[in-house]
């Protein structure tokens, strides 16, 4: 049989020769910037491949982007892979000194920026001595000819292209070669790396494109409203080229209203982004009135979703909900609701399709017998999981070569994995276990509530005790004895929190989740938790 490299060029490659025409649009605030198809999109990645290898780098260096999700950013991803170098996403909201940490570890050569971060690029340039280059993604440098501090050279994305880019063949590598290094989101503890290969990423494209998975069709119009920076945009930039879909790129707003507008405008079929995004949508649909009717799916990942909100959608977007579960670490699908099944709380998170196994242990690391029907710390073995993390001394893996996910789950007889929560988040009162994901759960099923989140705050006696923050819809009031009453005999008594406070805006973290790490902190800055009721500016 031919020896056939599983590289990510392929993915393009197979785009641009069969679905040339197909197209990848790019927009902003709901308006269309630009339109490419495959073809065109494939020969600019090229040229922008060549424009690298002209500025010297080799195989294996890493190239940072910085950015949102646009056109440029794909090309940057294609060009810079498919000629064996490593696209390192960054996150724009990380803090400065988290950026600069991270660039420094990867030692990072090239940065390509969005011209709305050139105020961040100003702070964090100087504290990286690494660069060599420095890339604007969209418009020119205009008045920007230095930056103060920086001793890289300064490049729009369409200068380079003008200056170097040249034709070059992709693919000329082992399929073992790394192709993307991603940091975790860090709303747990410190980010760390993950570096992807071509044949991880390659593989994790095929099982994502699977008839129980994502299976994205050529039929298909995707918007990809999970941001590229975080890990790989859920290889969705991946699986649309290998499918043919069209792409429909949201740019750096992802509001409501915008969002709306282009999946009306561009027919789109399956919108993927984390559930705190289509909080917006619905918003704006029930009030204006958009009817959006080529929408068949909403494809929902990162932290649990609320029933209440994935019926709201179903039944205002007329749409069927597919609910997923995955991590960085994973490439990052683990999990996924099948198309055309009915979404259920039994199956929240759906099963894992081929190349993925899971089981689950005690918190010693012995497995569960029996597997079903019971909670246990989630482990996962895969072609697309991590061994160990970026520049880590060890690997990350049990003597099975399992990776320790951090999440508690269950499994029912047919597979179908619910997350139950994380380790890390369990709160200790007394000596026992409290879960906030079961009380999250239940008290986000109000009509009234937004956002919910339990956190742990030190006490004397129990040690911790759970403290309950609510983000409640505009307009809505609920009193804390309705947000505490609607869990007396659901859970424990001794679960109930001792405290409600509301937020106007729970902190997110740049992927749409709930960020407990800075909700911690804006509770620790407080005088004291509050009495109930009272109310605490996140900002």
């Amino acid at each position: 049989m031919q020896t056939y490299a599983l590289t990510i060029d392929k993915f393009l490659d197979h785009a641009a020769k069969w679905s040339p025409s197909r197209e990848v649009v790019w927009s902003e605030g709901g308006v269309a910037q630009s339109r490419v198809g495959y073809a065109a999109l494939r020969e600019r990645s090229n040229r922008l491949s060549g424009a690298f290898k002209a500025l010297g780098l080799a195989l294996g260096d890493r190239v940072g982007t910085l950015a949102w999700n646009t056109q440029h950013h794909l090309e940057t991803y294609y060009a810079t892979m498919n000629v064996g170098l490593v696209c390192h996403t960054l996150n724009p909201r990380f803090t400065t000194a988290h950026l600069a940490a991270i660039i420094n570890e990867a030692e990072d050569r090239v940065l390509a920026v969005a011209s709305s971060l050139v105020p961040l690029l100003r702070e964090l340039a100087p504290l990286c001595p690494t660069l060599e280059h420095v890339v604007l993604l969209d418009g020119g440098p205009g008045e920007l000819t230095s930056i103060e501090g920086m001793k890289a050279k300064l490049w729009s994305h369409d200068s380079l292209l003008e200056t170097h880019g040249a034709p070059v063949a992709w693919g000329e590598f082992d399929e073992q070669a790394p192709a993307g290094l991603c940091y975790t989101s860090g709303t747990t503890g410190a980010p760390r790396g993950v570096l992807y290969s071509h044949r991880t990423n390659y593989l994790h494209t095929l099982r994502a494109l699977q008839a129980d998975s994502i299976a994205l069709t050529s039929k298909d119009v995707v918007l990809i409203a999970v941001p590229m920076f975080h890990a790989n945009g859920w290889g969705l930039p991946f699986i649309a080229p290998a499918a043919g879909a069209k792409i429909v790129l949201p740019g750096r707003r992802t509001d409501g209203p915008s969002l709306a507008t282009l999946m009306r405008d561009e027919r789109v079929t399956l919108a993927v982004g984390v559930h705190t995004l289509w909080l917006g949508v619905v918003d704006h649909v029930e009030t204006s009135g958009l009817e959006l009717p080529s929408l068949e799916r909403v494809l929902i990942g990162g932290s649990r979703c609320p029933e209440a909100l994935i019926r709201r959608i179903e039944t205002c977007l007329d749409v069927q909900v597919q609910t997923s579960w995955g991590m960085t670490e994973l490439s990052p699908m683990g999990t996924i609701s099948p198309p055309g099944e009915r979404w259920s709380e039994e199956r929240a998170s759906g099963r894992a399709p081929m190349g993925l196994d899971l089981k689950l242990t005690d918190a010693n690391g012995a497995e569960l017998m029996p597997q079903q029907g019971v909670v246990g710390h989630l482990k996962v073995k895969g072609a697309s999981v991590l061994d160990r993390y970026y520049k880590a001394g060890a690997d990350a893996l049990d003597e099975e070569g399992y990776f320790g996910t951090g999440d508690l789950a269950s499994l029912d007889e047919a597979g179908n994995l619910t997350i139950r929560g994380r380790s890390k988040d369990l709160i200790k009162s007394g000596g026992e276990w409290i879960n906030p994901a079961e009380i999250e759960d239940i008290v986000g099923r109000l009509p009234a509530v937004r956002l919910v989140a339990v956190v742990g705050r030190p006490d004397q006696k129990w040690g911790e005790r759970p403290v309950l923050v609510v983000e409640l819809h505009a307009g809505e009031s609920c009193a804390p004895e309705m947000l505490l009453g609607c869990l007396q005999g659901k859970v424990a008594s001794w679960w109930i929190p001792d405290s409600v406070v509301h937020m106007e805006s729970i902190p997110l973290a740049a992927t749409g989740k709930i960020d407990k790490n800075r909700l911690r902190m804006v509770l620790e800055m407080a005088d004291s938790v509050p009495s109930r009721g009272r109310k605490i500016d996140a900002r």
